[in-house]
């Protein structure tokens, strides 16, 4: 399924990860149908309700992204990568430090899979760094160098993989483009409005206008939509800091 990404509206993806029950989920789906452009299904969503999730949202007309964060050898992926084609999702992820190998095989099966079903290929991206690590967590894990530096050179190697894109914070937005090209999809977790949410695990993150004007292609938005009093507001209130950004 083609992506859509030619308004404000388009570039809000929702993280559906609600604390209730699968009535909840859906209720929120059909709040926020028309408010925003897609909805993130993670692992919390689908391991909870399973694939008949997936397709609940898509029958209600939705876009999904479907955030599982696939990371094994390469095989393994590979034949996830092959399922999640078959789900219908216009958007999935795989972690970029699974390797080169690992992500070559997994942009072959969406290929593959998205020929033999005569459907477009869902879009294939890649988490760099997770948005609740920063600096001193990687130095405790080893690596030699900051969270900016490995995003970009994640970046690099799932580009060079044939991956569409990558998740990043929306910190790592500008050198990742750089690095990159202007036609690398980069869509930003870590998304926060200016009220502090109870409970944030996020470190590196931005506002909506900020990280669109820094060239975020989408943004992921989830507790300060869901914890509103009036999510459908706030999903609009954020698709207006979009708009703002992308007239900076």
């Amino acid at each position: 399924m083609q992506l859509p990404n030619n308004n404000s509206r388009s570039k809000l993806i929702f993280a559906l990860d609600p604390e209730g029950d699968m009535d909840e989920a859906i209720r929120l789906v059909d709040l926020l149908t028309g408010h925003v452009g897609m909805f993130k299904i993670g692992k919390e969503a689908f391991t909870r309700f399973g694939p008949s999730f997936v397709a609940s949202v898509l029958e209600r007309g939705g876009n999904v992204f479907l955030d599982l964060k696939f990371h094994d050898i390469p095989n393994t992926v590979a034949m996830a990568a092959e399922a999640a084609v078959r789900l219908g999702v216009s958007m999935f992820n795989i972690h970029a430090l699974g390797g080169g190998a690992m992500m070559e095989r997994a942009v072959e099966s969406v290929k593959n899979t998205a020929a033999a079903m005569g459907i477009v290929p869902p879009v294939l991206i890649a988490v760099t760094v997770l948005t609740s690590l920063d600096d001193s967590n990687l130095e405790e894990m080893g690596f030699k160098c900051s969270t900016g530096e490995l995003a970009v050179k994640l970046a690099i190697t799932a580009r060079n993989a044939g991956a569409s894109g990558v998740v990043a914070s929306p910190q790592d937005v500008i050198p990742i483009r750089k690095a990159c090209g202007k036609d690398f999809v980069i869509v930003t977790p870590g998304i926060r409005l200016s009220d502090k949410v109870e409970g944030d695990d996020q470190k590196r993150v931005l506002t909506p206008r900020e990280a669109v004007a820094m060239g975020a292609d989408y943004i992921v938005v989830g507790r300060p939509i869901r914890l509103a009093d009036d999510p459908a507001v706030a999903a609009d209130m954020i698709t207006e800091e979009i708009s703002e950004g992308l007239a900076h």
